[in-house]
């Protein structure tokens, strides 16, 4: 480990400290098997350890630690890797999930819109946390609607609301970006075009990926263009 993170203004401390340790692991400040030590950041962050267990408790639900009895908590390994794996794996499957309910006329458009309305109401508000859960309740009613057992199973396994949390966190998304994105998907879909919709549920989750191409095999920079 080199330098440490910078201390934190005293808001809700434990999320705070989550938030920054988020953003190291992701960024690879933290490297895999690193050993993150309570006492350390506790004396790092300027406060006492009760946070940064709160914290580390949170880092381990989103499966980016893992906490070893008489050992200690460490980082996971291939953080990075897996999570840009699972929203190439996530766009595969919401794409068929958004095909196969299409095509059984059983997308519940009203609650999706519902979903949409609360990401704009946690946008005006700046609730993070509020529009990660309406984003996973939006994305889960394309692939109940499937009615496919295995696909559901498969997209669940991916953990999905604490990589949707990690993403959120780790890349500093704008919460008005999301509503954009999301009533785009949804007009895409209500407008009833099987293959525009589902390119652009693809493409929807793609776009996390952060691979230096696009689903159509195009750079960034000139998909971009």
């Amino acid at each position: 480990m080199t330098e440490e993170p910078a201390k934190l203004p005293r808001l809700t401390l434990a999320r705070q400290i989550r938030d920054s340790l988020v953003a190291s692991i992701v960024s690879g400040h933290f490297g895999p098997g690193e050993r993150l030590v309570e006492t350390r950041l506790a004396a790092t962050y300027g406060t006492s350890q009760a946070p940064v267990r709160e914290a580390l408790r949170e880092l381990e639900a989103m499966r980016l630690v893992e906490t070893q009895p008489r050992r200690g908590t460490f980082v996971r390994p291939f953080v990075q890797e897996t999570l840009r794996e699972s929203y190439v794996v996530r766009a595969a499957l919401e794409e068929t999930a958004t095909r196969l309910a299409l095509l059984a006329g059983t997308v519940p458009v009203e609650a999706m819109r519902a979903d949409v309305a609360a990401m704009r109401a946690a946008a005006e508000s700046g609730d993070g946390e509020a529009s990660a859960r309406a984003s996973v309740s939006f994305h889960r009613r394309i692939v109940e609607a499937a009615h496919n057992e295995l696909l559901k199973l498969t997209w669940e396994s991916l953990q999905i609301e604490a990589r949707t949390a990690v993403t959120m966190v780790a890349t500093e998304v704008d919460l008005h970006d999301i509503v954009q994105d999301h009533a785009e998907l949804l007009a895409a879909i209500e407008d009833g075009d099987l293959e525009v919709a589902c390119r652009h549920a693809r493409d929807h989750q793609w776009h996390y990926a952060d691979l230096p191409h696009d689903a159509h095999g195009r750079t960034r920079d000139s998909a971009a263009g």
